[in-house]
């Protein structure tokens, strides 16, 4: 039996998936979970083969907990769940070392063949959004450039921003600007829809 863990927050999906794939004669859903910041512990009560983890979740998101199930417990494999079917979203992903990244919207035996698949040590990517991936540029911004404008697009100020990163507000001023001029976009919020719409946060 391949032992999951599924963390999905919206109730009717979660319980809908944890139904369909009890149907299969060898997946056990052992933990199910709502929100990210339970998924760590979970995964380390429950020890399972695979966590399927919605990339969206409230609290930690699926890929940061991947990126922590990976360091604390490499024995768990990590398949993400997303409804933003991005290169940028998968590039973030294979960054983060996931083992498998899957739309929301395929059919259950697609996830079903995809816990396998991770399970055994494949790599299960949705062929459709590797070729996209595969033809769309790289983010051209820094760590601290994309984290800034992250930032940002949450309503932060520069103050409030340089708060954060302990930086000064000038420092802020000056990364902020750098993305928007890398990304050829009009303004601030241009720059923050671009990278948005790319898949970068």
């Amino acid at each position: 039996m391949i032992r999951v863990l599924l963390a999905e927050d919206v109730q009717m999906v979660r319980g809908a998936l944890v139904a369909l794939l009890d149907l299969e004669p060898d997946i056990e859903v052992v933990a199910s979970i709502a929100n990210g910041d339970e998924i760590i512990a979970a995964v380390a009560k429950n020890k399972p083969d695979v966590a399927v983890l919605d990339i969206d979740l409230p609290g930690m998101d699926g890929l940061s907990a991947a990126t922590v199930i990976n360091e604390t417990a490499p024995e768990t494999r990590t398949l993400i769940l997303t409804s933003l079917g991005r290169p940028g979203t998968l590039r973030r992903a294979l960054n983060a070392r996931v083992n498998g990244f899957i739309l929301k919207d395929a059919p259950v035996g697609e996830l079903a063949d995809a816990i396998r698949g991770v399970s055994v040590g494949r790599r299960v990517i949705d062929s459709q959004l590797a070729l996209s991936a595969w033809d769309t540029d790289e983010c051209p911004l820094t760590p601290r450039e994309l984290e800034v404008l992250r930032l940002a697009s949450d309503g932060a100020d520069a103050m409030e921003i340089a708060t954060t990163l302990f930086l000064s507000v000038g420092t802020v001023r000056n990364y902020l600007t750098a993305a928007t001029a890398k990304l050829d976009a009009r303004n601030r919020v241009d720059a923050v829809r671009i990278a948005r719409k790319s898949g970068w946060f």
